[in-house]
């Protein structure tokens, strides 16, 4: 029997997004193992996924170098057949390397890439490009010689509990969600451009804002400073896919370049992506023509100024988020008007 590992310990967006190749290998390989190593802390993302049999969870947080090594003796041990290497760094090339298993792709860049079976370049869009090669499509590329050429949206599968435990928030319409928070300063709207935001939004959304327990500082400062507006506050409340149920029927989700844009990809629901430092061709935007991009109209020598984000603007202006207008973010509110 053939055991397939997929390999993504990156941050939780990078996890929402391999689940585009899950469905892929299930329906080539239909009687395999299919398994997915992660970092702890996304598990709940998986719950319920019909093509996976295990998975596998690396505690980055304490500890990181020796539950790595245990780790490499446990996917050995699985004598897996092949493994599908999604991350680029060194920590998950070792694991490749010292697997046993007997095909390994992954991309160039990785410093183990010498022991792959196959490597594939991780290519960026130029800057302007309509159509960036998405990272979806970055993925699909690597599995091509198993599978096809075809590139399979991401998905995640809340329970029949999940939806029914935000059916209550959704007996309120129209309402939209707010994910108004980022692991990383120079991707994250600022606070005061959100309260602008809401403000500036139809008195007859509901609006919710949603994060982890950690946002709820940040939820409350925007609750407070809003206007006549219905708002509420659900950081901590919910779970990854609770949070992705409630998306589901939004009129809207405004969300930063983070986990919560792909959370909407993933339940084919409707997102404006506000991108700040970073930008849409480096293929990480939205999936759907549901998904629109916001960006500052103004041209900046310094934006980019990387993949990533920064915890402070490099520049110290912010110009990337501050100069972004409230009509870009409500220009689909005037669209259904004129239909």
């Amino acid at each position: 029997m053939d055991k397939l590992l997929v390999i993504q310990t990156a941050f939780t967006g990078d996890v929402v997004l391999a689940t585009a190749i899950l469905e892929k290998l299930r329906s080539y390989f239909p009687d395999a193992q299919i398994d997915l190593l992660i970092r702890k802390g996304n598990e709940n993302l998986l719950q319920n996924n019909p093509y996976l049999n295990n998975l596998i969870i690396w505690d980055k947080t304490t500890n990181k170098t020796k539950n790595l090594f245990k780790l490499i003796a446990k996917i050995r041990n699985e004598k897996y057949s092949h493994i599908i290497n999604l991350h680029r760094y060194a920590s998950s090339g070792l694991i490749c390397f010292l697997s046993g298993a007997k095909f390994i792709t992954g991309y160039k860049k990785n410093p183990f890439s010498f022991c792959f079976t196959k490597k594939v370049p991780h290519l960026f869009s130029a800057p302007g490009t309509e159509k960036p090669i998405l990272e979806t499509e970055r993925y699909q590329m690597l599995i091509a010689d198993i599978t096809d050429n075809i590139t399979l949206l991401p998905k995640l599968f809340p329970s029949q509990a999940d939806f029914e435990l935000t059916q209550k928030y959704k007996s309120v319409l129209p309402y939209i969600c707010i994910a108004p928070a980022s692991n990383w300063f120079t991707k994250q709207f600022p606070t005061q451009k959100w309260i602008e935001l809401i403000n500036g939004l139809p008195l007859n959304y509901k609006i919710y804002i949603l994060g982890g327990q950690v946002n709820s500082v940040l939820a409350n400062t925007i609750q407070k400073a809003t206007i006549g507006h219905d708002v509420e506050n659900l950081c901590g409340k919910f779970t990854y896919l609770q949070s992705a149920a409630l998306m589901k029927d939004a009129a809207m989700n405004y969300v930063n370049d983070s986990a919560p844009l792909h959370f909407a990809s993933a339940m084919a629901t409707p997102v404006i992506a506000i991108y700040c430092s970073t930008a849409p061709y480096y293929g990480f935007g939205p999936l759907l023509d549901s998904g629109r991009i916001v960006e500052t109209n103004e041209k900046l020598s310094c934006r980019p100024c990387g993949l990533h984000g920064h915890k402070s603007c490099p520049k110290g202006h912010f110009k990337c988020a501050y100069s972004i207008t409230n009509n870009q973010l409500l220009q689909w509110i005037t669209d259904l008007k004129t239909k």
